[in-house]
């Protein structure tokens, strides 16, 4: 079974083969969110990378979103940017009551090592990795907690474009993916994880725990060729329904 909804203009619909069943989307119903690909996620020298975690893979996964991004762009979708971090001054961070001061691995961080700044507005670490530029046309939002939705208008420019899926893409799986993803199906948003285009904080086996959840409980798995192939025959007219 397919799962399908009403859609403004069926005939541009195309079928993601999904997990755990193909889902239709609607190119104009449909957004590209592309969360946290910055420096400070994927690339040495950058916040993952000083705090200990594994960035060897960060080319594949960069290359995985910029051909979603290239087909999305194809076919029409909405392109949201996503970036994480914080005002210079950490305002956004919030005082010491607030559990971001306690669980945030880069406030940690530059409290302990006075003078860094890092996914600080303005930053290196903060800025996209160069393949991954924004066009002017794509919306960029920015966040200060791991949810798209927490903190920011990313509910209000979706409702007001009419999107009801979502293509979810990015860093990191199992933190800023999976919470967007959680958020986003208690609003009501079906969502869409092209999950070889997303990287775990961690080992092989926390990125399974994500793909097992957001399957299982939260939406839709599926992998870059297929939801590619997909775009690419919905901006060419082929294999529509």
């Amino acid at each position: 079974m397919t799962v399908s909804l009403a859609r403004k203009n069926p005939g541009r619909t195309t079928a993601i083969p999904a997990r755990p069943e193909p889902i239709e989307i609607d190119p104009a119903e449909t957004a590209l969110i592309v969360i946290d690909m910055q420096n400070a996620y994927l690339s040495k020298g950058g916040y993952l990378d000083l705090v200990g975690f594994d960035v060897s893979e960060s080319p594949r996964v960069i290359e995985a979103v910029r051909r979603t991004v290239a087909s999305a762009r194809a076919a029409g979708l909405t392109i949201i940017y996503m970036q994480n971090g914080f005002d210079d001054d950490k305002k956004e961070a919030g005082p010491e009551s607030a559990p971001v001061y306690h669980k945030s691995n880069p406030l940690k961080y530059m409290r302990a090592n006075p003078g860094h700044k890092l996914i600080t507005k303005g930053t290196w670490d903060y800025a996209f990795v160069e393949e991954l530029a924004p066009q002017p046309e794509d919306i960029v939002i920015h966040k200060s907690r791991y949810s798209s939705f927490a903190g920011t208008n990313l509910e209000n420019v979706l409702r007001g474009r009419g999107i009801s899926r979502l293509l979810v893409t990015g860093v990191n799986t199992n933190v800023c993916v999976e919470s967007t993803i959680r958020d986003a199906y208690h609003r009501e948003f079906f969502a869409i994880m092209v999950a070889d285009a997303t990287l775990q904080a961690g080992d092989r086996s926390i990125f399974d725990a994500t793909v097992f959840n957001v399957e299982r409980f939260l939406g839709w798995v599926a992998s870059t060729a297929d939801v590619c192939a997909a775009l690419d025959a919905a901006s060419t007219g082929k294999g529509q329904s």
